[in-house]
């Protein structure tokens, strides 16, 4: 094998990895998410959501380069999907609720791969996007 095709299989060996372990956490998000909401369970404390949010990123950026690193990733994607379920579950007692996060959840999915497979079939470098969209999201927040 040419070093090229070896950092080829390199490369789609850790992007293979990278999807897998996204995959493993939007799923362990959506099901504290579903507890959250079987449970009933009401709107969070504002104080303590801070609390719990920050120290888990904390957490996740200190313990980064271990395995301990997984385990507060994962620990802090459950989090945030149990803080959903309130939200989830006010959705829910709409007219339209369900198919509402359905659609959410489709559009949110189909953007994802659409943008995904842009991204990996240009091989293009997308980082010079970055302060303009953070010059959107500024604009998007002070919109509402």
């Amino acid at each position: 094998q040419t070093r090229s095709e070896v950092s080829s299989v390199s490369a789609n060996k850790v992007l293979r990895n990278t999807y897998a372990l996204l995959a493993m956490t939007l799923l362990f998000s959506a099901v504290t998410a579903g507890a959250s909401v079987a449970m009933g369970i009401q709107q969070m404390n504002i104080f303590v959501f801070f609390i719990g949010a920050y120290g888990l990123m904390f957490l996740v950026h200190k313990t980064a380069n271990s395995a301990a690193g997984l385990l507060a990733t994962f620990a802090f994607t459950g989090f945030m999907g149990f803080t959903l379920g309130p939200i989830i579950s006010a959705y829910l007692t709409l007219p339209n609720g369900g198919a509402l996060i359905m659609n959410a959840l489709a559009m949110t999915g189909l953007t994802f791969i659409g943008l995904s497979a842009v991204a990996l079939t240009t091989k293009k470098d997308f980082s010079f996007l970055g302060n303009f969209l953070m010059a959107g999201a500024i604009v998007l927040i002070l919109a509402m």
